[in-house]
């Protein structure tokens, strides 16, 4: 009796029961791959609206430091990982320059008080950038804008032109993405709310 015991407890597993294991462990994963997904693409989302803000609040301050005209430009990259000079202005994405002048054709260039554009610091989207989706307009809502000034104040001074909300989601349109919007008003105040939450309501996350 006892051998037989012990037979049993080494005898491990048939081959029958390892494909069950295995079959039911598929279909967990299954279920579980499309909120793994979504789980990861609003980390990104999350993550781009962070840098999107805190870029906008960099330029301010430091507009305010120095006394001077300072200007958030959002920019397109050949290469997402890295601010080179390959770069355009687009509201269409999340990396980002912060300078003095256009940077256009220049991003890559060092800091600096003296040599245009005059670059301070910059952020380069990543790989979010083929799974967020970025839309940066004026107060109207739908002109497209690319840049917003701040002065020494820390106001806006391009107001009738400047970057007045950056929305941020995911690309393919899940109702479970936890979208993102940042605003900035003309005195220069920036912050992220979420459009999805009632005007109305009382909860501190919307718009």
């Amino acid at each position: 009796m006892l051998t037989d015991i012990k037979r049993s407890a080494y005898r491990g597993f048939t081959i029958i029961e390892m494909a069950i294991a295995m079959a039911i462990f598929g279909f967990l994963l299954a279920a579980a791959l499309p909120s793994i997904g979504v789980w990861m693409d609003n980390a990104r989302i999350r993550n781009v609206a962070e840098s999107l803000q805190n870029g906008l609040q960099a330029a301010r301050a430091e507009a305010v430091r120095r006394n001077q005209s300072i200007t958030f430009w959002l920019i397109q990259l050949d290469e997402p990982h890295a601010v080179t000079n390959s770069c355009v202005l687009s509201n269409l994405s999340g990396s980002w320059i912060i300078s003095v002048n256009d940077p256009t054709g220049h991003c890559g260039e060092a800091a600096s008080t003296t040599t245009s554009p005059m670059v301070v610091t910059g952020h380069a989207m990543g790989d979010a950038s083929t799974r967020v989706s970025v839309k940066a307009v004026q107060d109207d809502g739908t002109t497209a804008a690319t840049q917003v000034t701040f002065n020494g104040f820390g106001r806006m001074t391009n107001a009738d032109t400047a970057i007045s909300q950056i929305d941020v989601t995911g690309i393919e349109g899940r109702t479970e993405y936890r979208h993102q919007r940042i605003t900035i008003t003309p005195t220069g105040m920036v912050r992220s709310c979420d459009p999805r939450v009632p005007t109305s309501s009382d909860d501190p996350r919307k718009c």
